[in-house]
């Protein structure tokens, strides 16, 4: 099983309040935010080059170096300077910028992968496939597209009102919105559904394995 290295939680820079690194220290809550990234980063299978749109404060990166040659970042508020800087002093080196999923700044086929963890889900369903055309045009031939979106369940929607979270103002797609964008454009591999705590509630985040036809 792919084990989530992280630095301490109180180290993570650039993010606004919305960002859910502060999620990740609390009790049963934070294996449930490290064990949705772990889950995408075990499709992952390495190269040279990854994209990861909606990298946030980096809390994949430590992982990443030890699989890919660069990291490449997209994030539409982080502040580049402060992530990159705090990775940096890390040895950990990264190219990253603010912009859209739905305007990739960058070249035709210039990545082996592309990962988007509880990204998707925050798009229009219209939007959806353009999201998806963009992901495809920026992936290799063969590479992949991983993705990871919470799964519309109203169990969760409550627990995180209980937190003082409400997940609608923020989630426009639902898991099968992101599924049936990404099957219009890419091939499947597999979806995976992860489970609540120890094994209630049923799935409660789908993580999308999708790749680009050679």
């Amino acid at each position: 099983m792919t084990r989530l290295r992280m630095l301490h939680v109180s180290d993570y820079v650039g993010v606004n309040r919305d960002d859910p690194i502060r999620f990740y220290s609390i009790p049963v809550l934070g294996r449930l935010y490290r064990r949705r990234v772990e889950l995408c980063l075990a499709e992952l299978n390495g190269g040279d080059r990854i994209l990861e749109v909606g990298f946030g404060s980096g809390v994949t990166f430590l992982n990443l170096s030890d699989l890919y040659r660069e990291i490449h970042g997209l994030d539409l508020t982080a502040d580049v300077g402060m992530v990159q800087r705090l990775f940096q002093e890390r040895g950990i080196e990264t190219f990253l910028r603010n912009g859209s999923v739905l305007q990739l700044p960058y070249p035709d086929s210039c990545f082996d992968a592309v990962l988007l963890i509880s990204i998707l889900e925050h798009l229009k369903p219209q939007e959806q496939p353009l999201a998806f055309h963009e992901l495809a045009r920026v992936v290799k031939p063969g590479g992949q597209v991983v993705y990871g979106a919470p799964m519309d369940r109203p169990i969760m929607a409550l627990f995180f009102r209980m937190l003082g979270y409400n997940i609608h103002e923020h989630h426009c797609s639902n898991e099968r919105d992101i599924s049936s964008a990404a099957r219009s454009v890419l091939k499947e591999r597999r979806i995976l559904r992860m489970p609540g705590p120890i094994g209630l509630l049923g799935g409660i985040y789908e993580v999308g394995h999708f790749f680009k036809e050679r």
